[in-house]
């Protein structure tokens, strides 16, 4: 027996019924009035719908994207399988999946049926909790019957359930379903993101039991499903998962009201060379992020806003080390005695850089990023016009390499050599080049003095505070302008180099910060300084610097690449 309604007759079927009654003898009726789900467009330029639980996250969904929905989809929250037959039904009809059993209870559950307008609900699988206004028994069998609970909103459903066999459950929808492939353990999102509205799909969870029979049922023979019209759905909204499969339902209802849903593993989505392009295609104008991978509103507005730029740093995606590390010649142009990068003209540079990666292919999966680390404030041994012990190079100087660099697809450090001025002033000097998305920052504490030092009679170093600065400063210029993740080297061989490091501002994912172990001499002493920086080190990258004068002996690129932890960052002096 089928489960009525009991709910009050919407206004436009009363009326239909209204004018039927005073239609002269003989007239046709008046046809059964249709019904439209209603989406709509989250109100915010970024949305994050934080909740892991996967019943709460579909509630959420459902409310962010659907104003009304006189049909929704139901599975059970502990059936998998169900799950990802029930989103692709949901998908197909243009309405919300919804699961019951979450750790909720019903009471949610039956909130946002109410809140949508829902009559109609189409079960898939084993689904209890749903407002029927009955105990499961048929009201026409037991008229007198008294109801052992009344929903809490008044508001009761009827339940469809969705055939197992899909000749039947087309047959239902009215329209014939093409079987999709079983879809993975783990690849419901994508599975789900990519169908197509037009195109009826019924998907299967590999290797998962039919969907079982809707506690609340019906006899199939009688059951269906109310006439309707397409879904109002919306345009220019693009939800993004990390394609857990708790997100199954969530992604189901934003596809149904017309977003495009993209995977972002990670959940950020400037990682993602596809998610980049495909946002930088058709910059979306809303965002909404599935689960807490995503961060608040405000960390995916500024990082879906940088991905739309679709610039890439160079290896790909717009994070630093994301399946990347970076080899680096350091110096500064015109001069060898600082470094290799200065023993030769500008195109051997380049070249020069790009033998010095290569070399390190065999011996990593990752992508070998060719750099360079351009000293642009060099320590002077006399205190020059401004007093500070630091010769700045001008930018005009510095152009020339960093424009053949990034012609040639290489990623550019400027290292600071402040002397008596702070890291803050000399980097501000240099935010022409900062703006460019390719460039990043080095700060060299063995060269910051106090006021009443000089270079070469003591090692120097900074405080925390002022390294903080930059990493806010940086961080704030990065954001603001859309630019890919930054690097900020940290040179240090040295604990006292960089005073209270354990409060090292880390919040930032702006910036790749990097601690490169900068010191020279005999391979033991080198590691033993490695292992020390590293006892209550911040959750930074890592990075090694072999010296081809100074080190006794330098490593090879395969021995380099066997320190532990693998540096992310390796560079030539």
């Amino acid at each position: 027996m089928r489960v009525r309604l009991r709910r009050l007759m919407p206004a436009l079927a009363v009326a239909a019924l209204a004018l039927a009654a005073c239609a002269p003898s003989g007239a046709s009726p008046e046809p059964e009035p249709t019904v439209t789900a209603q989406a709509q467009a989250p109100g915010a330029a970024a949305t994050v719908l934080a909740a892991a639980e996967p019943a709460e996250l579909a509630l959420q969904a459902s409310r962010a994207f659907f104003a009304s929905a006189p049909i929704a989809v139901v599975a059970p929250v502990t059936d998998a399988g169900a799950q990802v037959t029930a989103s692709s039904l949901a998908v197909l009809l243009g309405v919300p999946a919804l699961l019951s059993g979450g750790a909720g209870g019903s009471d949610p559950l039956e909130a946002e049926l109410a809140r949508l307008g829902t009559e109609t609900v189409l079960a898939v699988g084993a689904v209890d909790g749903l407002p029927t206004g009955d105990d499961g028994a048929s009201a026409e069998a037991e008229p007198d019957r008294q109801q052992d609970a009344t929903p809490a909103t008044g508001v009761t459903v009827e339940v469809v359930p969705a055939p197992a066999d899909p000749g039947a459950l087309g047959a239902l929808l009215g329209v014939a379903l093409a079987t999709g492939h079983p879809v993975p353990d783990g690849g419901q999102v994508a599975a789900v993101a990519a169908l197509d509205p037009t195109t009826p799909t019924l998907l299967t969870l590999a290797a998962a039991a039919p969907p079982a029979t809707p506690q609340t049922s019906a006899t199939l023979g009688e059951a269906d499903l109310p006439e309707r019209a397409p879904t109002e759905t919306v345009s220019g909204v693009v939800a993004l998962s990390d394609g857990a499969a708790a997100q199954v339902a969530a992604t189901a209802t934003a596809r149904a009201a017309g977003a495009g849903v993209l995977v972002v593993p990670g959940g950020d989505p400037r990682g993602s060379g596809a998610v980049i392009q495909a946002l930088a295609a058709a910059p979306p104008d809303a965002v909404v992020g599935f689960g807490p991978t995503f961060g608040d509103d405000a960390t995916l507005a500024w990082r879906a806003a940088t991905a739309a730029t679709g610039v890439e740093l160079p290896g790909g995606t717009q994070l630093a080390y994301q399946g990347k590390m970076n080899v680096a010649l350091y110096g500064t142009p015109g001069t060898g005695a600082l470094g290799v990068l200065g023993e030769q003209g500008i195109p051997e540079t380049i070249a020069r850089a790009r033998e010095h990666a290569a070399a390190y292919e065999p011996y990593t999966d990752e992508t070998v990023v060719p750099s360079l680390e351009i000293i642009a404030s060099v320590a002077s041994g006399g205190a020059g016009d401004d007093g500070n012990y630091s010769s700045e190079q001008p930018v005009a100087q510095l152009r020339p390499l960093i424009d053949a660099a990034h012609e040639a697809g290489l990623y550019v450090v400027l290292d600071l050599q402040p002397g008596r001025t702070d890291f803050l002033t000399q980097a501000r000097l240099y935010e022409e080049l900062l703006l460019l998305p390719y460039v990043g920052l080095a700060l060299d504490p063995e060269w910051r003095l106090k006021p009443d030092q000089v270079h070469l009679r003591q090692i120097g170093s900074v405080g925390i505070d002022e390294v903080n600065q930059v990493v806010t400063y940086l961080a704030d210029l990065t954001q603001a302008n859309r630019l890919p993740q930054k690097l900020l080297v940290l040179h240090q061989f040295r604990g006292s180099m960089i005073a209270g490091r354990e409060r090292l501002d880390m919040s930032r994912s702006e910036l790749a910060i990097t601690i490169h172990v900068d010191g020279q001499g005999t391979q033991p002493a080198k590691n033993e300084t490695w292992r020390a920086l590293q006892v209550n080190a911040p959750p930074v990258y890592w990075g090694w610097k072999n010296f081809y004068d100074e080190d006794i002996p330098m490593l090879t690129p395969e021995q380099t690449m066997r320190i532990v932890p693998q540096p992310d960052l390796v560079s030539y002096q």
